[in-house]
C-alpha cells in the first residue's frame, strides 16, 4: 500500500492521527474504519467474492480495493459511500438470484489490515488502495453484475459435481454410449 493509500484509509478513522500513529508502530495492525464517510463496502462469501474479485480483474472492470477476511471467510469490495441505490438496482436487473451479501454503509465500521499485512494475518488486502479511488459510477455496477455472474457460474460448477462426482462417473456413461452404437 502506498502513503497516499494510507493517508485515504486513515482519513475515515474516528482519529486520522491515531490510525496512522498505529500504523506507523505495527503496520500490520488492523483497524476499524467508519464506513459511509469515504467509502461503502460489500462484502459476500469468500468462495463467491474470489471468484468475482477474479473475473472483475481479468475482464479489465473496474472496482477499487478489495480486503480478506480469512476467519470470517468473506471479502469486502470498496465502494464509492452512498453507492448502496445504484448497487441494489443492478442486482435487480441482472436475471439470476443474488448471492447472499451484507451492505456496509453509514453507521457501520469495517476492519481492515495495515498497510503491509503477512501471509498468515486474519486480514489481508487483495486490491490494497494506491491513492483515494477516483469516482467511477460503473464500479457498483460491475460488482452487482460480477456478483450474479459469479453466484451463477458456481451454482452451475456445484450441480454439476453432483452429477458427475468423478471423472469415471462422466466417461463411463459416454464409453457405454460408443459401445451400444458401435454394436
Amino acid at each position: 500500500m502506498t502513503t497516499r493509500g494510507v493517508e485515504w484509509l486513515s482519513a475515515a478513522a474516528d482519529d486520522p492521527v491515531g490510525c496512522r500513529a498505529a500504523w506507523a508502530d505495527d503496520p500490520r495492525a488492523p483497524y476499524a474504519l467508519a464506513a459511509g464517510r469515504f467509502f461503502d463496502v460489500v462484502t459476500v462469501e469468500q468462495r463467491v467474492g474470489m471468484e468475482t474479485f477474479d473475473q472483475l480483474l481479468h475482464r479489465g472492470l473496474p472496482f477499487g480495493p478489495v480486503v480478506l477476511d480469512h476467519k470470517a471467510r468473506r471479502l469486502g469490495f470498496f465502494l464509492g459511500s452512498r453507492s448502496e441505490q445504484t448497487f441494489t438496482h443492478h442486482l435487480g436487473q441482472e436475471a439470476g438470484t443474488p448471492p447472499p451479501y451484507r451492505y456496509l454503509g453509514q453507521g457501520s465500521v469495517v476492519v481492515v489490515p495495515g498497510p503491509m499485512p503477512m501471509t498468515g494475518d486474519r486480514y489481508q488486502w487483495l486490491r490494497a488502495p494506491t491513492r483515494r479511488p477516483v469516482a467511477n459510477p460503473l464500479r457498483p455496477v460491475a460488482l452487482a453484475t460480477m456478483l450474479i455472474a459469479s453466484a451463477e457460474l458456481l451454482a452451475r460448477v456445484d450441480r454439476y459435481s453432483k452429477r458427475y462426482p468423478s471423472a469415471a462417473a462422466y466417461v463411463l456413461p459416454e464409453i457405454a454410449r460408443a459401445t451400444t452404437d458401435a454394436g
